[in-house]
């Protein structure tokens, strides 16, 4: 008969033996605590520098995790972005030959009526004024662009978020 290393010099029969019904986890025996989580054992055995380490770590890992979602996210976003300007931009093709024909007729259009040559000034004309309304607006709009307020705000915020001792104007 061979026995357990772990219960040398331990009668048989008795409740460390291993008996039915018998032992720390037996009913009746008084023992109603549940096993210690993970964290907790790990906590009473790791020294500060150790979960700092492993804090450093898991930390470098979520970070490097969240930068490749979103050049995930980043780049299937840009490929439909780039199918959208596309489409737009072969809209705008086929809209420059319709502005084109158009143009084209009215000129001829008034050219029944007058010398065709002042016609085709009428039209270029009526297209310089356009071009300049359009620029105009565009100018204006531009004007109104103030950069990234909220993205300059929480810049500034930054060192005195990381050195609370010292204020920052």
């Amino acid at each position: 008969m061979t026995t357990d290393p772990r219960y040398e010099g331990v009668p048989t029969g008795s409740p460390a033996a291993g008996a039915a019904g018998t032992g720390p986890a037996a009913p009746g025996s008084g023992s109603t605590q549940a096993p210690e989580p993970e964290a907790e054992t790990r906590a009473r055995n790791e020294s500060l520098g150790e979960m700092f380490g492993s804090f450093s770590e898991n930390l470098s890992t979520l970070v490097r995790q969240e930068i490749q979602l979103a050049k995930a996210e980043a780049t299937i976003e840009v490929k439909k972005a780039g199918t959208g300007a596309g489409m737009f931009a072969g809209a705008a093709w086929a809209a420059f030959f319709v502005l084109l024909f158009l143009s084209t007729a009215l000129m001829w259009a008034l050219g029944s009526v007058m010398h065709l040559g002042w016609a085709a000034l009428i039209v270029a004309v009526l297209w310089g004024v356009a071009a300049a309304v359009l620029a105009l607006m565009g100018k204006k709009n531009f004007e109104r662009i103030k950069g990234l307020p909220q993205t300059q705000q929480t810049v500034q915020e930054i060192p005195a978020t990381l050195n609370p001792d010292k204020e920052t104007p």
